[in-house]
Protein backbone atom coordinates (compact mmCIF):
# COMPACT_ATOMS: atom_id res chain seq x y z
CA UNK A 1 0.00 0.00 0.00
CA UNK A 2 1.17 3.26 -1.06
CA UNK A 3 0.65 5.45 2.18
CA UNK A 4 1.43 8.89 3.51
CA UNK A 5 4.76 6.95 5.48
CA UNK A 6 5.88 6.57 2.05
CA UNK A 7 5.75 2.18 1.33
CA UNK A 8 5.76 0.78 -1.63
CA UNK A 9 5.08 -2.81 -0.62
CA UNK A 10 6.57 -5.74 -2.93
CA UNK A 11 4.20 -8.61 -3.92
CA UNK A 12 3.63 -11.47 -1.75
CA UNK A 13 6.17 -14.00 -1.85
CA UNK A 14 5.85 -17.57 -2.45
CA UNK A 15 5.11 -20.32 0.20
CA UNK A 16 6.03 -23.73 0.43
CA UNK A 17 3.11 -25.08 3.10
CA UNK A 18 3.69 -26.79 5.98
CA UNK A 19 0.73 -28.86 4.95
CA UNK A 20 2.95 -30.41 2.06
CA UNK A 21 6.19 -31.07 4.25
CA UNK A 22 4.13 -32.59 6.82
CA UNK A 23 1.64 -34.45 5.64
CA UNK A 24 3.95 -36.08 3.35
CA UNK A 25 6.16 -36.74 6.50
CA UNK A 26 2.89 -38.30 7.66
CA UNK A 27 2.31 -40.15 4.96
CA UNK A 28 5.63 -41.47 4.87
CA UNK A 29 5.71 -42.91 8.47
CA UNK A 30 2.20 -44.20 9.09
CA UNK A 31 0.97 -45.12 5.50
CA UNK A 32 -2.47 -43.23 6.70
CA UNK A 33 -4.41 -40.23 7.72
CA UNK A 34 -3.99 -39.38 11.51
CA UNK A 35 -6.77 -38.30 13.32
CA UNK A 36 -7.54 -38.84 16.95
CA UNK A 37 -9.02 -37.13 19.79
CA UNK A 38 -11.39 -35.21 18.78
CA UNK A 39 -13.56 -34.27 21.82
CA UNK A 40 -14.53 -30.47 21.48
CA UNK A 41 -13.39 -28.70 24.86
CA UNK A 42 -15.91 -25.51 24.06
CA UNK A 43 -18.63 -25.51 26.87
CA UNK A 44 -22.33 -23.68 26.89
CA UNK A 45 -22.73 -20.10 27.08
CA UNK A 46 -23.23 -19.14 30.67
CA UNK A 47 -26.57 -17.98 31.88
CA UNK A 48 -26.64 -14.07 31.98
CA UNK A 49 -26.57 -13.15 35.57
CA UNK A 50 -28.19 -9.56 36.28
CA UNK A 51 -26.11 -6.93 37.73
CA UNK A 52 -27.34 -6.33 41.47
CA UNK A 53 -28.18 -2.64 42.80
CA UNK A 54 -25.47 -1.50 45.33
CA UNK A 55 -26.67 0.27 48.39
CA UNK A 56 -26.53 3.95 47.72
CA UNK A 57 -24.03 4.39 50.51
CA UNK A 58 -21.63 2.14 49.23
CA UNK A 59 -17.96 3.06 49.12
CA UNK A 60 -16.82 2.52 45.70
CA UNK A 61 -14.21 4.49 43.12
CA UNK A 62 -15.34 6.64 40.31
CA UNK A 63 -15.15 4.58 37.19
CA UNK A 64 -12.25 5.86 34.95
CA UNK A 65 -12.95 4.82 31.25
CA UNK A 66 -9.62 4.11 29.54
CA UNK A 67 -8.17 6.93 26.78
CA UNK A 68 -7.88 4.74 23.67
CA UNK A 69 -4.07 5.25 22.03
CA UNK A 70 -3.78 7.65 18.86
CA UNK A 71 -0.73 5.56 17.38
CA UNK A 72 -1.45 2.00 17.02
CA UNK A 73 0.81 -0.51 15.32
CA UNK A 74 -1.39 -4.03 14.40
CA UNK A 75 0.74 -7.13 13.44
CA UNK A 76 0.09 -10.00 11.02
CA UNK A 77 1.43 -13.20 11.81
CA UNK A 78 1.66 -15.75 8.74
CA UNK A 79 1.64 -19.42 8.52
CA UNK A 80 5.00 -21.52 7.88
CA UNK A 81 5.60 -23.75 11.16
CA UNK A 82 7.82 -23.12 13.75
CA UNK A 83 10.34 -20.81 11.45
CA UNK A 84 7.14 -18.62 11.08
CA UNK A 85 7.36 -18.26 14.90
CA UNK A 86 10.87 -17.66 15.13
CA UNK A 87 10.22 -14.56 12.04
CA UNK A 88 7.47 -13.08 14.33
CA UNK A 89 9.80 -12.88 17.05
CA UNK A 90 12.17 -11.39 15.37
CA UNK A 91 10.24 -8.89 14.33
CA UNK A 92 8.72 -8.01 17.46
CA UNK A 93 12.41 -7.85 18.82
CA UNK A 94 12.90 -5.18 15.99
CA UNK A 95 9.94 -3.12 16.81
CA UNK A 96 10.96 -2.89 20.85
CA UNK A 97 14.74 -1.77 18.99
CA UNK A 98 12.64 1.33 17.87
CA UNK A 99 12.03 4.42 19.78
CA UNK A 100 7.95 4.93 19.63
CA UNK A 101 5.90 7.35 21.86
CA UNK A 102 7.83 9.60 24.37
CA UNK A 103 9.31 6.56 26.73
CA UNK A 104 7.70 4.09 24.60
CA UNK A 105 9.15 1.80 22.14
CA UNK A 106 6.93 0.57 19.02
CA UNK A 107 6.40 -2.68 20.43
CA UNK A 108 4.79 -1.77 23.64
CA UNK A 109 2.05 0.42 20.96
CA UNK A 110 1.33 -2.69 19.36
CA UNK A 111 -2.36 -2.84 19.74
CA UNK A 112 -3.90 -6.02 17.83
CA UNK A 113 -2.29 -9.06 16.27
CA UNK A 114 -3.84 -11.47 14.02
CA UNK A 115 -2.21 -14.98 13.20
CA UNK A 116 -2.46 -18.01 11.37
CA UNK A 117 -1.02 -21.45 11.89
CA UNK A 118 2.88 -21.24 13.12
CA UNK A 119 2.43 -17.73 14.07
CA UNK A 120 -0.56 -18.13 16.48
CA UNK A 121 2.11 -19.47 18.65
CA UNK A 122 3.77 -16.56 19.35
CA UNK A 123 0.56 -14.47 19.31
CA UNK A 124 -1.28 -16.27 21.96
CA UNK A 125 1.98 -16.01 24.18
CA UNK A 126 1.97 -12.23 23.94
CA UNK A 127 -1.73 -12.38 24.33
CA UNK A 128 -1.31 -14.11 27.26
CA UNK A 129 2.08 -12.66 29.09
CA UNK A 130 2.30 -9.44 26.92
CA UNK A 131 5.15 -8.22 24.83
CA UNK A 132 7.78 -7.73 27.57
CA UNK A 133 8.15 -12.26 27.02
CA UNK A 134 9.93 -12.96 24.12
CA UNK A 135 12.72 -14.28 25.84
CA UNK A 136 10.88 -16.48 27.52
CA UNK A 137 8.71 -17.32 24.97
CA UNK A 138 11.76 -18.50 22.65
CA UNK A 139 13.01 -20.85 25.61
CA UNK A 140 9.45 -22.44 26.72
CA UNK A 141 8.08 -22.88 22.81
CA UNK A 142 10.85 -22.10 19.87
CA UNK A 143 13.83 -24.23 21.77
CA UNK A 144 11.67 -26.58 23.59
CA UNK A 145 12.59 -30.45 23.21
CA UNK A 146 9.68 -31.30 21.15
CA UNK A 147 10.87 -28.90 18.76
CA UNK A 148 14.64 -29.70 18.12
CA UNK A 149 15.90 -30.93 15.40
CA UNK A 150 19.62 -32.79 15.95
CA UNK A 151 19.71 -31.18 11.62
CA UNK A 152 19.63 -28.47 10.52
CA UNK A 153 17.13 -28.91 7.43
CA UNK A 154 15.61 -32.61 8.17
CA UNK A 155 12.48 -33.04 10.36
CA UNK A 156 12.63 -35.27 13.13
CA UNK A 157 10.48 -37.87 13.01
CA UNK A 158 10.46 -38.88 16.72
CA UNK A 159 9.05 -34.99 17.57
CA UNK A 160 6.73 -35.29 15.05
CA UNK A 161 5.42 -38.62 15.55
CA UNK A 162 4.61 -37.30 19.12
CA UNK A 163 2.58 -34.47 17.85
CA UNK A 164 1.11 -36.16 16.00
CA UNK A 165 -2.70 -36.71 16.08
CA UNK A 166 -4.03 -34.60 18.97
CA UNK A 167 -0.71 -34.76 20.10
CA UNK A 168 0.06 -31.07 19.24
CA UNK A 169 -3.17 -29.94 21.56
CA UNK A 170 -1.52 -31.62 24.75
CA UNK A 171 2.35 -30.74 23.92
CA UNK A 172 0.89 -26.92 23.82
CA UNK A 173 -1.48 -27.09 26.67
CA UNK A 174 0.66 -28.91 29.02
CA UNK A 175 3.82 -27.64 28.00
CA UNK A 176 3.32 -24.26 26.24
CA UNK A 177 0.12 -22.54 27.69
CA UNK A 178 -0.23 -24.89 31.08
CA UNK A 179 -4.04 -25.12 30.89
CA UNK A 180 -4.37 -21.36 30.07
CA UNK A 181 -8.11 -20.18 28.77
CA UNK A 182 -9.20 -16.97 27.03
CA UNK A 183 -10.46 -15.20 29.95
CA UNK A 184 -6.37 -14.67 30.58
CA UNK A 185 -5.95 -13.07 27.22
CA UNK A 186 -6.19 -9.74 26.00
CA UNK A 187 -5.47 -8.05 29.63
CA UNK A 188 -5.12 -4.50 29.79
CA UNK A 189 -1.74 -3.47 28.40
CA UNK A 190 -1.34 -6.17 25.96
CA UNK A 191 -2.55 -6.76 22.58
CA UNK A 192 -5.87 -7.75 21.21
CA UNK A 193 -5.32 -11.56 19.68
CA UNK A 194 -7.02 -12.92 17.09
CA UNK A 195 -6.31 -17.09 16.20
CA UNK A 196 -7.17 -18.05 12.87
CA UNK A 197 -7.88 -21.45 12.04
CA UNK A 198 -10.02 -22.90 8.84
CA UNK A 199 -13.91 -23.61 9.27
CA UNK A 200 -14.24 -26.68 7.25
CA UNK A 201 -18.16 -27.23 7.53
CA UNK A 202 -18.24 -24.06 5.36
CA UNK A 203 -14.77 -23.82 3.37
CA UNK A 204 -14.01 -20.28 5.30
CA UNK A 205 -11.99 -18.69 7.89
CA UNK A 206 -12.53 -19.13 11.62
CA UNK A 207 -11.61 -16.34 13.94
CA UNK A 208 -11.30 -17.48 17.80
CA UNK A 209 -13.09 -14.36 18.99
CA UNK A 210 -16.39 -13.61 20.94
CA UNK A 211 -18.76 -13.04 17.91
CA UNK A 212 -18.22 -16.25 16.51
CA UNK A 213 -18.45 -18.08 20.52
CA UNK A 214 -21.64 -16.15 20.72
CA UNK A 215 -22.85 -17.12 17.35
CA UNK A 216 -22.13 -21.10 18.57
CA UNK A 217 -24.00 -20.37 21.74
CA UNK A 218 -20.68 -21.19 23.40
CA UNK A 219 -18.71 -19.76 26.77
CA UNK A 220 -15.04 -17.77 24.87
CA UNK A 221 -13.67 -17.02 28.11
CA UNK A 222 -13.18 -20.78 29.17
CA UNK A 223 -11.73 -22.00 25.67
CA UNK A 224 -8.58 -23.26 26.63
CA UNK A 225 -5.87 -21.03 24.48
CA UNK A 226 -3.99 -24.32 23.39
CA UNK A 227 -7.03 -25.99 21.62
CA UNK A 228 -7.45 -22.27 19.36
CA UNK A 229 -3.36 -22.74 18.64
CA UNK A 230 -4.03 -26.10 17.83
CA UNK A 231 -6.78 -25.68 15.11
CA UNK A 232 -4.98 -23.09 14.15
CA UNK A 233 -1.45 -25.11 13.06
CA UNK A 234 -3.49 -28.48 12.44
CA UNK A 235 -2.36 -29.67 9.04
CA UNK A 236 -4.59 -32.25 7.68
CA UNK A 237 -3.06 -35.55 7.49
CA UNK A 238 -0.98 -35.17 10.55
CA UNK A 239 -2.97 -33.55 13.30
CA UNK A 240 -6.55 -34.06 13.93
CA UNK A 241 -9.12 -31.31 13.47
CA UNK A 242 -9.49 -29.56 16.45
CA UNK A 243 -13.92 -29.75 17.23
CA UNK A 244 -15.83 -27.45 18.77
CA UNK A 245 -19.93 -28.14 19.52
CA UNK A 246 -22.88 -26.10 19.05
CA UNK A 247 -25.06 -25.52 22.01
CA UNK A 248 -28.45 -23.61 20.33
CA UNK A 249 -30.59 -24.56 23.64
CA UNK A 250 -27.84 -22.53 25.41
CA UNK A 251 -27.81 -19.54 23.66
CA UNK A 252 -27.39 -15.71 25.82
CA UNK A 253 -27.23 -13.25 22.67
CA UNK A 254 -28.67 -12.91 19.34
CA UNK A 255 -26.95 -13.20 15.78
CA UNK A 256 -25.44 -9.57 14.38
CA UNK A 257 -28.22 -7.53 12.84
CA UNK A 258 -26.24 -7.33 9.81
CA UNK A 259 -26.40 -10.83 8.33
CA UNK A 260 -29.29 -10.34 6.05
CA UNK A 261 -27.16 -8.27 4.42
CA UNK A 262 -29.95 -5.74 3.68
CA UNK A 263 -27.94 -2.74 6.27
CA UNK A 264 -24.33 -2.92 4.65
CA UNK A 265 -22.93 -2.09 1.64
CA UNK A 266 -21.35 -5.18 2.11
CA UNK A 267 -23.84 -7.56 1.87
CA UNK A 268 -23.89 -8.53 -1.71
CA UNK A 269 -20.53 -10.06 -1.60
CA UNK A 270 -19.60 -13.70 -1.41
CA UNK A 271 -17.42 -13.47 1.23
CA UNK A 272 -20.68 -11.32 3.44
CA UNK A 273 -23.16 -14.48 2.04
CA UNK A 274 -21.01 -17.11 3.17
CA UNK A 275 -20.00 -15.51 6.82
CA UNK A 276 -23.91 -14.64 7.42
CA UNK A 277 -24.71 -18.54 6.01
CA UNK A 278 -21.86 -19.95 8.64
CA UNK A 279 -23.24 -17.84 11.58
CA UNK A 280 -26.62 -18.83 11.08
CA UNK A 281 -25.44 -22.59 10.68
CA UNK A 282 -23.60 -22.42 13.84
CA UNK A 283 -27.31 -22.25 15.78
CA UNK A 284 -28.91 -25.00 13.60
CA UNK A 285 -27.84 -28.48 15.28
CA UNK A 286 -29.96 -30.30 12.85
CA UNK A 287 -27.41 -29.89 10.33
CA UNK A 288 -24.58 -31.25 12.30
CA UNK A 289 -23.62 -30.39 16.15
CA UNK A 290 -19.71 -29.99 15.37
CA UNK A 291 -17.83 -27.75 13.71
CA UNK A 292 -13.92 -28.92 12.64
CA UNK A 293 -11.06 -26.37 12.07
CA UNK A 294 -7.92 -27.27 10.94
CA UNK A 295 -4.74 -25.03 9.74
CA UNK A 296 -5.62 -21.56 9.25
CA UNK A 297 -3.59 -21.35 5.81
CA UNK A 298 -5.60 -23.38 3.72
CA UNK A 299 -8.20 -19.99 3.67
CA UNK A 300 -5.67 -17.11 4.42
CA UNK A 301 -2.19 -17.74 5.13
CA UNK A 302 -1.95 -14.20 6.51
CA UNK A 303 -5.50 -13.82 8.71
CA UNK A 304 -6.55 -10.83 7.34
CA UNK A 305 -9.74 -12.18 6.39
CA UNK A 306 -11.10 -12.53 9.68
CA UNK A 307 -11.09 -8.44 9.49
CA UNK A 308 -13.11 -7.99 6.50
CA UNK A 309 -15.41 -10.07 8.28
CA UNK A 310 -15.47 -8.27 10.95
CA UNK A 311 -16.29 -5.46 9.29
CA UNK A 312 -19.30 -7.02 7.16
CA UNK A 313 -21.01 -8.16 10.46
CA UNK A 314 -20.56 -5.19 12.17
CA UNK A 315 -22.21 -3.28 9.36
CA UNK A 316 -20.64 0.06 10.38
CA UNK A 317 -17.31 2.14 9.11
CA UNK A 318 -15.92 1.73 11.62
CA UNK A 319 -15.40 -1.74 12.39
CA UNK A 320 -13.47 -3.55 13.67
CA UNK A 321 -12.93 -0.21 15.96
CA UNK A 322 -15.73 1.06 18.18
CA UNK A 323 -16.37 4.22 18.45
CA UNK A 324 -14.21 5.57 21.21
CA UNK A 325 -11.22 3.81 19.32
CA UNK A 326 -12.30 5.37 16.07
CA UNK A 327 -12.01 8.96 17.81
CA UNK A 328 -9.05 8.56 18.99
CA UNK A 329 -7.35 7.02 16.33
CA UNK A 330 -4.34 9.21 14.15
CA UNK A 331 -1.75 6.79 12.73
CA UNK A 332 -2.49 2.86 12.79
CA UNK A 333 0.48 1.12 11.59
CA UNK A 334 -0.23 -2.90 9.91
CA UNK A 335 2.44 -4.72 9.27
CA UNK A 336 2.41 -8.10 7.56
CA UNK A 337 4.71 -10.69 8.87
CA UNK A 338 5.50 -12.99 6.36
CA UNK A 339 7.05 -16.16 7.19
CA UNK A 340 6.90 -18.07 4.01
CA UNK A 341 8.70 -19.99 1.63
CA UNK A 342 9.43 -19.80 -2.32
CA UNK A 343 8.42 -23.15 -3.90
CA UNK A 344 10.73 -26.04 -3.73
CA UNK A 345 10.41 -28.12 -6.48
CA UNK A 346 12.37 -30.30 -8.63
CA UNK A 347 10.05 -31.55 -11.25
CA UNK A 348 9.79 -28.75 -13.34
CA UNK A 349 12.89 -30.52 -14.75
CA UNK A 350 11.75 -33.14 -16.03
CA UNK A 351 8.91 -33.56 -18.71
CA UNK A 352 7.41 -36.21 -17.13
CA UNK A 353 7.23 -34.36 -13.96
CA UNK A 354 4.93 -34.28 -11.28
CA UNK A 355 4.35 -37.40 -9.70
CA UNK A 356 0.90 -37.94 -8.02
CA UNK A 357 1.75 -36.65 -4.79
CA UNK A 358 3.98 -33.73 -5.79
CA UNK A 359 0.82 -33.03 -7.71
CA UNK A 360 -1.70 -33.14 -5.16
CA UNK A 361 1.30 -31.29 -2.93
CA UNK A 362 1.58 -28.74 -6.04
CA UNK A 363 -2.26 -28.19 -6.08
CA UNK A 364 -2.59 -27.59 -2.89
CA UNK A 365 0.00 -24.94 -2.40
CA UNK A 366 -1.12 -23.48 -5.30
CA UNK A 367 -4.58 -22.82 -3.75
CA UNK A 368 -2.85 -21.48 -0.59
CA UNK A 369 -0.93 -18.93 -2.10
CA UNK A 370 -3.72 -17.53 -4.31
CA UNK A 371 -5.52 -17.48 -1.15
CA UNK A 372 -2.83 -15.35 0.24
CA UNK A 373 -2.37 -13.18 -2.35
CA UNK A 374 -5.81 -12.21 -3.33
CA UNK A 375 -6.15 -11.54 0.64
CA UNK A 376 -3.43 -9.62 0.80
CA UNK A 377 -4.49 -7.33 -2.03
CA UNK A 378 -8.07 -7.00 -0.84
CA UNK A 379 -6.86 -5.59 2.22
CA UNK A 380 -4.94 -3.64 1.07
CA UNK A 381 -8.10 -1.97 -0.85
CA UNK A 382 -9.94 -2.58 2.59
CA UNK A 383 -7.69 -0.40 4.49
CA UNK A 384 -7.67 2.65 2.19
CA UNK A 385 -11.31 2.83 2.24
CA UNK A 386 -11.91 2.15 5.42
CA UNK A 387 -9.32 4.88 6.57
CA UNK A 388 -11.91 7.57 3.83
CA UNK A 389 -14.74 5.73 5.75
CA UNK A 390 -13.42 6.99 9.57
CA UNK A 391 -12.78 10.40 8.07
CA UNK A 392 -16.15 10.59 6.93
CA UNK A 393 -17.93 9.84 9.99
CA UNK A 394 -15.71 11.76 12.30
CA UNK A 395 -16.28 14.87 10.32
CA UNK A 396 -19.79 14.54 9.92
CA UNK A 397 -20.34 14.44 13.82
CA UNK A 398 -22.10 17.31 15.41
CA UNK A 399 -19.89 20.25 16.09
CA UNK A 400 -20.56 20.04 19.50
CA UNK A 401 -18.82 16.68 19.58
CA UNK A 402 -15.98 17.64 17.32
CA UNK A 403 -15.38 21.00 19.77
CA UNK A 404 -15.12 18.71 22.51
CA UNK A 405 -12.73 16.30 21.03
CA UNK A 406 -10.67 19.45 20.09
CA UNK A 407 -11.03 20.54 23.97
CA UNK A 408 -9.70 16.93 24.74
CA UNK A 409 -6.56 16.83 22.77
CA UNK A 410 -5.64 20.61 21.15
CA UNK A 411 -3.82 19.02 17.89
CA UNK A 412 -7.27 16.67 17.15
CA UNK A 413 -8.79 17.45 13.77
CA UNK A 414 -11.22 14.89 12.21
CA UNK A 415 -9.46 14.64 8.97
CA UNK A 416 -5.96 13.32 10.77
CA UNK A 417 -6.41 9.48 10.04
CA UNK A 418 -3.84 7.90 8.73
CA UNK A 419 -3.61 3.93 8.01
CA UNK A 420 -0.44 2.64 6.55
CA UNK A 421 -0.25 -1.47 5.32
CA UNK A 422 3.33 -3.06 4.97
CA UNK A 423 5.06 -5.93 4.80
CA UNK A 424 8.24 -8.07 5.44
CA UNK A 425 9.70 -11.26 4.28
CA UNK A 426 12.91 -12.94 4.22
CA UNK A 427 13.68 -11.19 0.47
CA UNK A 428 13.89 -7.82 2.19
CA UNK A 429 17.08 -8.81 3.04
CA UNK A 430 20.10 -9.69 1.00
CA UNK A 431 19.78 -12.40 -1.99
CA UNK A 432 22.19 -14.81 -0.14
CA UNK A 433 20.95 -14.47 2.83
CA UNK A 434 17.41 -14.84 2.05
CA UNK A 435 18.42 -17.89 0.03
CA UNK A 436 19.40 -19.65 3.59
CA UNK A 437 16.33 -18.79 5.42
CA UNK A 438 14.25 -19.83 2.20
CA UNK A 439 15.96 -23.59 2.86
CA UNK A 440 14.72 -23.50 6.01
CA UNK A 441 11.99 -25.99 6.67
CA UNK A 442 8.82 -24.57 7.59
CA UNK A 443 8.30 -27.99 9.99
CA UNK A 444 7.47 -28.10 13.66
CA UNK A 445 11.03 -29.41 14.54
CA UNK A 446 14.52 -26.91 14.10
CA UNK A 447 17.78 -26.84 15.10
CA UNK A 448 18.71 -23.83 17.16
CA UNK A 449 21.23 -22.73 15.03
CA UNK A 450 17.71 -21.97 12.51
CA UNK A 451 15.47 -20.88 15.18
CA UNK A 452 18.17 -17.92 15.87
CA UNK A 453 19.18 -17.49 12.65
CA UNK A 454 15.59 -16.58 11.11
CA UNK A 455 14.53 -14.70 14.81
CA UNK A 456 17.71 -12.01 13.26
CA UNK A 457 16.15 -12.26 10.32
CA UNK A 458 12.33 -10.70 11.33
CA UNK A 459 14.93 -8.36 13.10
CA UNK A 460 16.43 -7.21 10.59
CA UNK A 461 13.86 -6.98 8.21
CA UNK A 462 11.26 -4.92 10.77
CA UNK A 463 14.56 -2.54 11.68
CA UNK A 464 15.19 -2.27 7.79
CA UNK A 465 11.48 -1.59 6.70
CA UNK A 466 11.26 1.96 5.82
CA UNK A 467 7.43 2.47 6.45
CA UNK A 468 8.28 1.51 9.95
CA UNK A 469 10.88 3.97 10.16
CA UNK A 470 8.64 6.77 8.87
CA UNK A 471 5.82 5.62 11.56
CA UNK A 472 8.66 6.23 14.03
CA UNK A 473 9.34 9.22 12.70
CA UNK A 474 6.39 10.91 12.69
CA UNK A 475 6.07 10.06 16.44
CA UNK A 476 9.33 11.59 17.43
CA UNK A 477 8.22 15.07 15.42
CA UNK A 478 5.27 15.40 17.62
CA UNK A 479 5.13 17.74 19.84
Amino acid sequence: MTSSFDDSPASPGHRRSALAALAGLSLALTGCAVVTGNVPHNRPAQPVVAAVDKPADAASAPAVADVPPADVVALSFSGGGLRAAAFADGAMQGLAAQQGAPGRNLLQQVGFITSVSGGSLPAAWVGLHGTDSLDEFRRAALLHAGTQNDGSNVSNPVSLLRLAGDGLTHWLDDEVFHGATFSAMNAPGRPVVWINATNLNQRLPFAFDQVNFDALCSDFGSFPVADAVAASMAVPLLFSPVVLEKHPDQCTTALPEQLGGATSPWGDTMLAKATAEALHDYRDADNGRFLKLVDGGLTDNFGLSSIQQSRLLAGTPLAPLDEAQALQLRRLLFVVVDGGQHPVISWNRDVGGPSGLELAFASVDAAIDTNMRLSYDNFLVMSRRWQDDLVHWRCALPEAELARQRALRADWRCEDVQVAVSRISFDDLDAARAARLHQISTSLTLSRHDVDAVIEAGRDAMLGNATVQAFARTLHSEP
